[in-house]
């Protein structure tokens, strides 16, 4: 492609981000998704090869590039390339991290079990072994409860058949999994406590819980949230980190 076409079609970009914004045109918008849908289509490329169709990771990133489209603000000094390719990628993830779990855990679970999951691979890449779970929760910066309870959670991306067979030797019968089960685990009450967080988050203060959200569910970054609501960057920290002290509080399950 020559320079000079290359340079209309970027006036032609310009011309309609500056009427999208000005008057909000619908027209204006479509004409700008078909003109960057390449851009999606390579960040779903990036997320192939994960279980997932292809038809749905290139519909969840247009889903992104619309999201983008329609926050971009062309007076600020940004390439819409970069705000739309963080834009499109946060889609993206936030699709695997919500639909492609069997089992429905949250979200906040789901984060700390990629965590836990990268820090297995790079201490067991480095040492040439698996790592204890001192040496993940070093890695981390989690505690050893949370670093346990995030490696069960990833048993729930791709839990085991409950038709599986299994046997306790090789003179055992083999018999499928489902009929192993049913006894009550010491587990439940842990885990019901958990997913009750979201009641939880009433106990809250009105700013507390807004910041507690706009983290975890807004994926805001601090200085972002400061901005929100006319705070300081600090603030916010101690607010996350009392708000998160309550709760962690408020689901502890006594042994």
């Amino acid at each position: 492609m020559s320079t000079s076409t290359t340079d209309d079609r970027e006036a032609r970009r310009a011309a309609l981000f500056e009427e999208l914004h000005r008057t909000g045109a619908t027209e204006a918008r479509d004409q700008l998704v078909e003109s960057y849908q390449p851009l999606a289509d390579f960040f779903a490329n990036r997320f192939s090869n994960r279980g997932v169709e292809e038809a749905d990771l290139k519909q969840v990133a247009v889903v992104g590039l619309i999201k983008a489209v329609d926050r971009f603000d062309p007076t600020l000094e940004t390439a819409f390339s970069s705000f739309a390719g963080r834009t499109i990628e946060g889609e993206l993830k936030r699709y695997f991290r919500d639909k492609t779990w069997t089992v429905r855990v949250p979200r906040s679970l789901k984060e700390s079990s990629a965590l836990v999951r990268r820090a297995v691979d790079d201490i067991t890449a480095e040492t040439g072994r698996s790592p204890t779970v001192d040496q993940v929760a070093t890695h981390t910066g989690l505690s050893d409860e949370d670093v346990i309870e995030a490696l069960e959670a990833s048993s729930a991306y791709t839990p085991s058949s409950l038709d599986r067979p299994v046997t306790d030797g090789p003179e055992e019968p083999t018999a499928p999994l489902g009929a192993r089960l049913g006894s009550r685990e010491p587990g439940f009450e842990r885990v019901t406590t958990q997913l009750a967080v979201k009641e939880l988050l009433d106990g809250l203060d009105d700013q507390a819980r807004s910041v507690v959200e706009l983290t975890f569910y807004g994926e805001m970054t601090q200085t972002q949230i400061a901005e929100h609501h006319g705070i300081s960057q600090m603030q916010v920290s101690r607010l996350l980190r009392r708000s998160l002290e309550q709760l962690r509080s408020a689901v502890e399950v006594p042994e």
